[in-house]
């Protein structure tokens, strides 16, 4: 798609803010003449309207007057007492073309006896001779409306007489010449012709009341009022109308003028707007196009100078910028040597991987550590590149992989046994930073900046003789500091069945022989523990689910670390909610967390102090702990206590192991679901609480 120039935008631009209040004011001023003519209008043809339905009234009114004043002549009533009908008929003749009447009647002894003017009388005696003073008669056989009045004759009984008006087109042009407007006069039938003005004139019926409104299918502005008789019903409509031909041309002509100057307005705006916009521009357009050299990487040439105060400040800025550029350029082409002379120098291998784990780089250490060519490796996804082989002939990308793992931990090391391309094998271990987004460009045509994450690993060659050595010294390790505490019972045993064999009752020798035997078999399965140690380690988890007592689970402690309390004449102090919840989990595993929980406090704990086991239980967990009257916590925190092979030569005896029991406790109570905590202990500068804390049965 085309872009367009600054000079056209302004152009536009002007051309609209000159052209655009000229137009909607001309559409504005349209609609507001528009509206304030229907307005006009509208009210001029509803006056029309309710002079027409006036001037019926007073004709009703002039009716009335003229039906009582036939009636009072006297010389009617003589006529009617000699019951002379000619005469009568010639007397309403004379009288009806004097008061320029329709007709006019005389109904006597409940006949018509005598009338004047061609009306339906049938239709007019049937409905004067039940009705007021007035009435508005529509005749039955069809034809104008007829209004008429009613009145009796003096000094003659049973005689009246009646006065009309014919409603028709002669007397609707003469209400309409008296207003200037053309009026109808229609009676129902009439109002419900197939004309424009049929929906207007029913809802007038329907309603009742006067309306008003503009027709463009009838090129009319309509206003109807009902006719009503004097009872109020509704017999007909009093219609009147303007055109409004006359009004919409006078209407368009004003908004085409008032569009014909927006566009004169408009050539003139676009005129000036081309010129001042070339002035404008052609600076510009040289700025351009020195960005669009410095975008192609020639810092070298300078940016022209160009007249105007903004401009020329955007000009001197992007000089300024120019010159940064280039320094900053130099400086980190010093900077990409430098780190790559230093990642081809050192020892370990380095690659880097993108989002989606592809090789961006590989240093010549990786290169050779993997048997292959950094060109061979770059753009390729790691997995194919390093070929990891996990559990079952499985790679571990997806669940095990250091690049993940430290994208949301920060870093990560792994070890991973790779087969590279020849068939051999290499264990190597893999650390793993965390990912950096770097600004770089892309490699499109346009050069565009891009985003791009950037993830290093550093990987160690691991030689199986180093595996080796380590995985015999942890198993060493486990086995000295592991053995040392059910031996230590068994001596403390021993050495009482030596001292006191002839004093001993045989009870008691029978209870220091099954602690013996206790002690043996707990040899056996600290054994088959510690074998198992190093399987979990190897991430082999055989933790055993099944429900457990924990009271028999501490009795069972307590019962093999009661020789090592005795031998330092150590008290136990046993505070237990009873019952406890059952827990999920490996009884002999829990077993072994007890006892070293409490062997870790008969080390601690001077002689003679007392050593004490409590807990309490409630919602979805269970807490135990083991408290002793020791030094406390180490200065250096309480997570240090549960660190592998941690001691604290100052505070610890000679004779105290290799610093795993609490490391062990701490895995054990982790994969049961669990933590371990170290606290002070209530109220007391010193002594230590070691809290074991699991989930209940159903809980975890």
């Amino acid at each position: 798609m085309r872009r367009l120039s600054l000079g056209t935008l302004l152009t536009g631009m002007n051309v609209g803010l000159v052209a655009a209040p000229v137009v909607c004011v001309a559409v504005a001023a349209g609609g507001l003449l528009q509206r304030f003519t229907d307005e006009q209008e509208l009210a001029r043809v509803s006056l029309a309207g309710s002079i027409g339905a006036r001037a019926v009234a007073s004709a009703g009114d002039d009716l009335t007057n003229s039906a009582h004043l036939l009636g009072e002549r006297p010389d009617l009533a003589r006529f009617l007492l000699a019951r002379d009908a000619p005469a009568v008929q010639a007397f309403l003749e004379q009288f009806a073309a004097t008061g320029k009447l329709s007709g006019c009647a005389v109904v006597f002894e409940g006949g018509l006896f005598a009338r004047a003017g061609r009306l339906p009388w049938a239709d007019v005696q049937r409905q004067g001779r039940g009705a007021g003073e007035r009435f508005v008669l529509r005749p039955s056989s069809g034809g104008p409306l007829i209004l008429g009045a009613r009145s009796a004759v003096p000094g003659v009984p049973r005689a009246a007489v009646i006065a009309a008006i014919a409603l028709d087109e002669e007397f609707a042009r003469d209400i309409g010449r008296g207003i200037g407007l053309p009026v109808a006069l229609l009676d129902r039938q009439e109002a419900y012709r197939d004309v424009p003005q049929a929906n207007l004139r029913g809802r007038v019926l329907d309603a009742g009341a006067p309306l008003a409104e503009r027709l463009d299918e009838a090129g009319l502005y309509v206003a109807i009022v009902p006719l009503r008789t004097p009872a109020g019903e509704v017999v007909g409509l009093i219609e009147t109308g303007l055109p409004t031909s006359g009004l919409d041309a006078s209407q368009r002509q004003l908004v085409r003028s008032l569009l014909l100057v927006a566009l004169g307005v408009g050539g003139l705006a676009a005129v000036f707007s081309v010129v001042f916009g070339r002035r404008l521009v052609r600076p510009l357009e040289a700025l351009t196009e020195a960005s669009a050299r410095i975008g192609q990487g020639d810092l070298a040439t300078p940016i022209p100078r160009t007249p105007g105060a903004e401009i020329g400040t955007l000009a001197a800025a992007m000089e300024e910028m120019r010159a940064r550029l280039l320094h900053l350029t130099a400086e980190l082409r010093q900077r990409q040597a430098e780190a790559e002379a230093v990642l081809t120098g050192i020892v370990e291998g380095v690659f880097s991987v993108d989002r989606q784990r592809r090789i961006r780089y590989l240093n010549p250490q990786a290169a050779a550590l993997l048997g292959l060519r950094p060109e061979d490796a770059v753009g390729r996804f790691c997995g194919d590149v390093l070929n990891p082989q996990g559990p079952g002939g499985v790679r571990p990308c997806e669940d095990r992989c250091p690049i993940l793992h430290a994208r949301f931990r920060g870093s990560a090391r792994a070890t991973e046994d790779l087969l590279l391309g020849d068939g051999r094998r290499r264990s190597i271990v893999i650390t793993s930073a965390p990912p950096e987004t770097v600004r770089a460009r892309d490699a499109a045509p346009a050069g565009r900046a891009v985003d791009r994450e950037h993830q290093f690993q550093v990987m160690r060659d691991e030689t199986e003789v180093e595996a080796t050595r380590r995985l015999r010294d942890t198993v060493l390790a486990n086995i000295t500091h592991e053995f040392r505490t059910p031996l230590t019972a068994q001596l403390a045993s021993i050495e009482l069945l030596h001292d006191r064999l002839g004093e001993l009752k045989t009870e008691e020798v029978r209870d220091l022989v099954a602690s013996l035997q206790r002690g043996a078999l707990r040899l056996t399965q600290l054994i088959d523990n510690l074998l198992e140690s190093v399987r979990i380690e190897a991430g082999h988890v055989s933790i055993r689910r099944q429900p457990v007592a924990l009271e028999e689970v501490v009795d069972e402690a307590v019962e093999l670390a009661s020789p090592l309390l005795a031998l330092r004449e150590q008290t136990l102090h046993l505070d237990l909610p009873y019952p406890l919840p059952p827990v999920t989990g490996d009884a002999p595993r829990l077993v072994q967390v007890f006892v070293n929980l409490l062997a870790n406090a008969n080390k601690f704990a001077p002689s003679g102090s007392t050593i004490s086991i409590g807990g309490r239980s409630g919602g979805r967990e269970i807490a135990l702990w083991v408290d002793d009257e020791g030094p406390g916590l180490p200065p250096e925190g309480d997570d240090v206590l549960f660190r592998r092979f941690m001691r604290s030569p100052g505070e610890e005896p000679e004779e105290s192991g290799m610093g795993l029991g609490l490391w062990i406790v701490k895995s054990i109570v982790e994969r049961h679901g669990g933590r371990v905590e170290a606290r002070r202990r209530d109220g007391s500068a010193r002594g230590t609480r070691l809290c074991v804390i699991l989930p209940a049965e159903g809980a975890a």
